[in-house]
């Protein structure tokens, strides 16, 4: 069985795209964790489909590595919408994308895409007070908000001293947050309005880009007061920089996203 597939990423955050418009890729989540694989697949942090819609112009469904769905993917959508856009699939500049997580409106200029995230949600009533959480023995104070998929940001000078790959699967599999896990960002304050980040995704490990977990990022330090809202708040990443604008209503986050190649798999030739 072949398949036609584009690789893209929005700063590194790597995803591989089907074009399922006209044609149904069937059981994709059976085929996630091997054509994600970096050495005997394509090579991704998870595979997006792109479908019809009757709500919007298109709708996005995104599986994490491991497989897992995911609701909502900041990067992946910016390049679902590039993707449409270039294609001539959809020939307006501004466009609605179908989510799990609801219906998402773009704006493309050259290329940078711009997204209307929704409002946030935050896990005790609105309330963006710091929890405490102990992991082997240390204490960390996190914030969580809900973008769409669930984040538990995390206010660290020592980004660079971080062993990621330790501490993230024990945050991702922390009682607190079980049954569905958590997306653990760790943010330096650079500046006024300009943060750092790396980030854990649940699903998939450490990625270079998060663009859910910037918008949570930018929104704790809101909250903080170490940031201002309605104001572009730059989060740099490993991948690159994302501009992040909390206002009072939504959450707007623009950045790049780019094609890298495409391709046909032959899905019998990698079981």
């Amino acid at each position: 069985m072949k398949k036609k597939f584009i690789k893209m990423h929005g700063l590194g955050n790597d995803y591989i795209y089907f074009n399922c418009l006209d044609e149904e890729f069937i059981d994709a989540e059976h085929w996630v964790k091997t054509l994600s694989n970096r050495n005997l697949g394509i090579g991704g942090d998870g595979i997006v489909l792109i479908k019809r819609s009757k709500l919007a112009d298109a709708m996005m469904v995104m599986f994490n590595a491991d497989g897992s769905e995911g609701a909502m993917c900041g990067n992946a959508i910016r390049c679902v919408g590039k993707l449409l856009f270039d294609e001539g699939i959809v020939k307006n500049n501004c466009m609605n994308i179908e989510t799990k997580s609801g219906i998402k409106s773009l704006e493309i200029k050259d290329n940078l895409i711009k997204v209307n995230m929704g409002a946030p949600r935050f896990c005790k009533d609105d309330n963006l007070l710091p929890e405490k959480i102990t992991i082997e023995g240390q204490d960390y104070y996190i914030i969580r908000v809900n973008m769409g998929n669930p984040h538990a940001v995390v206010f660290e000078d020592n980004l660079d001293k971080i062993d990621l790959k330790k501490i993230g699967p024990l945050f991702e599999h922390h009682d607190l947050f079980k049954p569905h896990r958590i997306n653990t960002e760790f943010v330096k304050v650079l500046s006024k309005n300009h943060l750092k980040m790396r980030v854990w995704e649940r699903g998939s490990g450490e990625t270079k880009a998060c663009g859910t977990g910037a918008c949570a990022a930018a929104i704790a330090a809101c909250q903080k007061r170490l940031c201002d809202m309605n104001t572009d708040i730059i989060v740099t990443l490993d991948g690159g920089d994302l501009t992040i604008n909390y206002t009072l209503d939504t959450v707007y986050m623009s950045g790049s996203a780019h094609k890298v190649f495409e391709g046909e798999i032959d899905l019998n030739e990698i079981k």
